[in-house]
């Protein structure tokens, strides 16, 4: 008997691997994050198959169901949303299976910043403007963030920036931030990535807090903040540049040391 956490990606049905879809479809026992999994995902479990939505569960109620699973031979298809390591909670859930020796394994998934990537056609790393994206968030009610993590000591690095959970938190983002990246630096607002209703508001870190009041956004939203968000312009890389030498490509070395 194997658990398997799954990351679901971040919304669209087709867009869970080939690997999690397969395991859904042949484990005895479902346990999925309702609030963020949309139901067509879970509906490839089984006919016969335990399908119970997490959301209104507390981990105790998580860990019973999935030692009664354990106890009856079953493997556990245990869905979260995105992907499992960024903001899953699933380290708690695996310190509780590793102290009642129940074994476990990962499955990855499509993370929301790059499927809202995805769909503004945006390459995250330029040339030059980007080379780092950083994913965070901010200190909130849940909790506070560790020391040295704050958005006022990360916005000094200028890269990209994929916060998450903070879309209440919009005066603190722009005030941290706009010191580093400007009034004007390109902002999008990705609410649900990938699902039907499906949002993308293009604007600045100036203007972002009235442009989300106007669109009634309260949640599910990632907040992306960087100069590669907007029109900039930008060289081309040496990945395949025609002169550039690499151990894959390096006919012009050897024309240049021919001549």
């Amino acid at each position: 008997m194997t658990v398997y956490f799954i990351g679901a990606g971040p919304g669209a049905p087709d867009l869970i691997t080939v690997r999690g879809l397969r395991l859904i479809e042949n484990c005895p026992v479902c346990l999925y994050a309702g609030s963020l999994v949309p139901e067509e995902i879970v509906a490839a479990a089984p006919a016969d198959a335990l399908v119970m939505d997490t959301a209104p569960m507390h981990l105790d109620a998580i860990i019973e169901e999935t030692r009664k699973a354990h106890e009856a031979g079953h493997d556990v298809a245990r869905v979260h949303s995105g992907d499992p390591s960024i903001y899953g909670a699933t380290a708690e859930q695996m310190r509780r299976l590793d102290a009642l020796d129940i074994p476990y394994e990962v499955v990855p998934g499509v993370p929301a910043f790059a499927a809202a990537a995805a769909a503004m056609k945006t390459e995250l790393t330029l040339p030059e403007i980007a080379q780092t994206v950083i994913v965070t968030r901010t200190g909130m009610k849940a909790s506070s963030m560790p020391e040295g993590e704050q958005l006022e000591v990360l916005g000094k690095s200028g890269a990209t920036l994929a916060i998450h959970l903070s879309i209440r938190n919009l005066v603190y983002v722009r005030e941290a931030l706009e010191p580093y990246y400007g009034a004007d630096c390109p902002v999008v607002i990705a609410y649900r990535a990938t699902w039907p209703d499906e949002l993308y508001i293009r604007t600045t870190l100036a203007g972002m807090k009235e442009a989300v009041r106007e669109a009634k956004i309260t949640r599910t939203a990632l907040i992306m903040v960087g100069p590669v968000l907007g029109d900039v312009e930008f060289r081309d890389s040496d990945l395949y540049n025609k002169d550039y030498s690499h151990v894959l490509r390096n006919r012009g070395k050897k024309k240049r040391e021919a001549a």
